[in-house]
């Protein structure tokens, strides 16, 4: 067997892998966009079925009748813009600190704060929950936009793309008179732009999905997001999954239309984010 044939039997196996990949991804998805055009029966009389038996559009206005939706929307995108907005700031000034800056112990203190990755979220919820209990801030917004503004991982995208940043660049600026700040905002900014995309869409996606924060933090309804409202189609004796399932569909729709829209971004981002040291 020569090489083009070994090589064009490689790409198959590749190919097929992909697809298989792919259906295990779409299948789900697709499910539920069938499912959310079921009737009630239909949900439990063919609760496996991927082809669309009927198109019952009721579901999607029954939803918003059911539940705040437009509230649990608002309520989620003031906290995801003030956690994207909050992350970046903080996540940009940290990295340029850590990848332009020389102080003692920088790079121990990098390695330290990255470290912090390795700490489960789950295990300092019990400590925000004093800590955000004594400063009245529960049942409020600003308890789950403060818990999920700083973030390890933001800063080390960000540290690795702006190391590959050339530095002649910033000296060149440096003989204009700029200070610190004023290379930071005029010239590593515009040039980070695919990597401050891809942290603001992963930063988006964990934020919008947030559930176990938002369940201990927010106790009243009115303050209430998303996926909290979403758990509460689910009754105690009878879960209505077409209308779950119409719900979650409102409730990605707008991750999707982000997502579509700086996907040039983002793929560029994830190419040109290297692991320099």
């Amino acid at each position: 067997m020569n090489n083009i044939a070994k090589k064009k039997i490689e790409n198959l196996i590749w190919y097929i892998v992909l697809f298989i990949l792919f259906l295990y991804l779409f299948i789900p998805f697709w499910w539920m966009v069938v499912t959310s055009f079921k009737t009630y029966s239909e949900v439990y009389s063919k609760p496996y079925s991927l082809m669309f038996t009927s198109f019952h559009w009721q579901n999607y206005p029954d939803v918003l009748k059911s539940m705040p939706f437009f509230n649990y929307l608002w309520n989620t995108i003031k906290v995801s813009v003030f956690v994207c907005l909050g992350t970046l700031v903080t996540s940009g000034m940290a990295a340029y600190a850590f990848s332009r800056l020389y102080f003692p112990g920088r790079d121990m203190l990098f390695y330290i704060y990255l470290a912090t990755l390795m700490i489960p979220r789950q295990v300092i919820l019990i400590p925000n929950f004093l800590l955000f209990r004594r400063l009245g801030l529960l049942d409020t917004h600003w308890a789950l936009i403060l818990s999920g503004t700083f973030t390890a991982y933001g800063t080390f995208l960000l540290r690795q793309f702006f190391l590959t940043i050339p530095r002649e660049l910033e000296e060149a600026a440096v003989v204009d008179g700029y200070g610190y700040f004023s290379r930071f905002v005029r010239i590593i900014i515009p040039l980070a732009k695919p990597a401050l995309t891809t942290l603001l869409i992963i930063t988006l996606l964990n934020i919008w999905n947030e559930y176990l924060y938002a369940l201990v933090f927010l106790q009243s309804d009115h303050t209430r997001t998303l996926t909290l409202g979403l758990a509460l189609l689910r009754g105690d004796f009878d879960i209505k999954w077409n209308q779950v399932m119409a719900a979650t569909i409102f409730s990605i729709a707008p991750i999707v239309v982000v997502y579509l829209s700086a996907q040039r971004y983002f793929v560029e981002g994830i190419a040109l984010t290297g692991i320099k040291g």
